[in-house]
Order: structure tokens, then C-alpha cells, then sequence
């Protein structure tokens, strides 16, 4: 399973790896922090976009629909606040 978990992950990695380009461009960028054990990508939005009043539609209209179709494993993508 652990092994499964790991290509999952690889996979995010690499659809992040493509978006991230085009959030820079707009001076933002993006972080993976974790796959839960429900298929939930929880990424953390820097820069810009983690101010941007368009960011929740970036999310989920960008990042969220290209996750998907890539990796129809995954269920969602949530944006997660890791200011510690």
C-alpha cells in the first residue's frame, strides 16, 4: 500500500511541478503538504496567491480540475494555512 501511496504522491508532485509556472508568473507559487488518507491534496498558496481574493477559484478551477484529471484518484484540493 505504502508503495501505491508513493506513486500517488509522485504524481501530485509532478502536476504541482506543471502548474507552478504559470502561479509564478502572477508571483505566487504553490507547496505540497499532504495527501490524506481519503485521496484530499492539502497544498499551501505563497506569495500572491496566498492573498489573492481569486485564489479559492484558482484552487479549485485550476489546480483542483487539472489534480483531478490527472490523478483521478484524488477526491479534492484544499488550500491549508501552516503559519506557525
Amino acid at each position: 500500500m505504502e508503495n501505491k501511496d508513493n506513486d500517488i504522491t509522485q504524481k501530485v508532485q509532478n502536476v504541482i511541478d506543471q502548474i507552478r509556472p504559470y502561479l509564478q508568473q502572477d508571483g505566487g507559487d504553490i507547496e505540497f503538504v499532504e495527501i490524506t488518507d481519503d485521496n484530499t491534496v492539502n497544498v499551501k498558496l505563497l506569495g500572491a496567491c496566498g492573498s489573492c481574493p481569486y485564489s479559492t477559484m484558482t484552487l479549485k478551477n485550476g489546480v483542483e480540475a487539472a489534480m483531478k484529471k490527472a490523478i483521478p484518484q484524488v477526491k479534492s484540493v484544499e488550500a491549508v494555512n501552516l503559519d506557525i
